[in-house]
């Protein structure tokens, strides 16, 4: 069922938007070489030395927990959504930072497209607000909120909104949809060292135990695990919030498809679903990794994969079974402090 919506009657859309010329469409390109460049001389001759030493002195953990925390103040000072009015086009995909938000935003594009989207990455089609506070090499990573009108050709008139920040800060609209899933914290930051190593970092790359002290903290992006899970977890009932399990998906897509597509009010007939369960496998994105991928930012190094095994319960590749216990025993603690009758076992396999 198409939401009905125009562009020029969406909140947030200037008075004169039907007489104003269109503006370009919104196209993600790589950095510009001397910005690589730039990049790549920082990390391996600035970076990399400082973390090595910090590492023999007993202090990244410390050093880099600091540096990502006051990342995430900035992010969440800078109200990426400040004055912004949600609309019945939107459907905001809130998920904490390596849960599963491409898997997540790949379906939403597609039920939006009747299984035939087409675009060359994820963030010339879709917003993602936060990246205004990334590193410079990162500038114009996502099409802004306000110049992302690929929705007004779908044949659904939705549009995904990808962010990392947990429910107190996301503009909350009855109109809008929300789709958040919750994963395994010890994927979770199994996939996250992964990423900033091959896709960020290099060999500044902290230490797994490091990387697994400043988890712990809440001091790698997203913040505490349980904070964001539990955030989103008391919302549960609001009928305009899709809350999944990694788990469940994983378990069956064909099902996680059908639910979205009866959740978003999507008209989708068995083809449709079939079509976009298809181009929702991990094969298929796989496939197309490229089109989801941070790609080249360092000349000479290769770019970093994003779809690098969606598995659930696979966190023994990097974590001792030590590590892995501490990850659900810190998880478990936080929970309670805060009062969650979240469920961990539905969402999470204990070690």
């Amino acid at each position: 069922m198409a939401h009905g919506v125009s562009a020029e009657s969406a909140p947030g859309a200037t008075a004169d938007a039907s007489r104003a010329s269109p503006a370009p469409p919104f196209v993600r390109r790589p950095p510009p070489f001397v910005h690589q460049l730039l990049y790549g001389s920082f990390v391996y001759g600035v970076l990399t030395p400082v973390v090595w030493t910090l590492e023999r002195m007993g202090l990244a953990a410390y050093a880099m927990g600091c540096a990502l925390k006051r990342r995430e103040r900035a992010s969440r000072a800078l109200d990426p959504f400040l004055g912004y009015v949600p609309g019945p086009q939107d459907v905001f995909v809130a998920n904490y930072a390596k849960s599963g938000t491409n898997w997540v935003l790949q379906i939403v594009q597609q039920l939006a497209h009747h299984g035939a989207a087409e675009f060359e990455h994820i963030h010339d089609v879709v917003p993602w607000p936060e990246a205004r506070v990334l590193p410079w090499v990162f500038r114009d990573y996502a099409v802004p909120l306000e110049s992302a009108d690929a929705w007004t050709r779908s044949p659904e008139s939705l549009r995904a909104i990808k962010t990392h920040l947990a429910w107190e800060f996301l503009p909350v609209s009855d109109r809008a949809h929300y789709v958040t899933v919750i994963r395994d914290p010890k994927d979770v930051f199994v996939s996250s060292f992964h990423f900033f190593r091959d896709s960020v970092l290099g060999p500044a790359m902290p230490s797994v135990a490091s990387w697994l002290t400043m988890f712990l903290r809440g001091r790698t992006m997203g913040g505490s695990w349980a904070i964001n899970a539990n955030s989103c977890w008391v919302q549960r009932d609001r009928p305009n919030l899709l809350l999944l399990s990694f788990k469940s998906m994983r378990r069956d897509l064909p099902g996680t498809v059908r639910r979205m597509a009866e959740f978003l009010e999507v008209a989708a007939t068995p083809p449709i679903l079939a079509a976009v369960t298809e181009k929702a496998s991990f094969a298929h994105m796989k496939r197309i990794d490229h089109k989801f991928a941070v790609g080249r930012v360092i000349p000479w190094r290769k770019p970093g994969a994003m779809m690098r095994q969606g598995s659930h319960g696979a966190s023994s590749e990097l974590l001792t079974l030590d590590q892995r216990r501490a990850i659900d025993a810190h998880a478990l603690a936080e929970l309670r402090a805060l009062g969650s009758d979240l469920p961990y076992d539905d969402f999470a396999d204990r070690a």
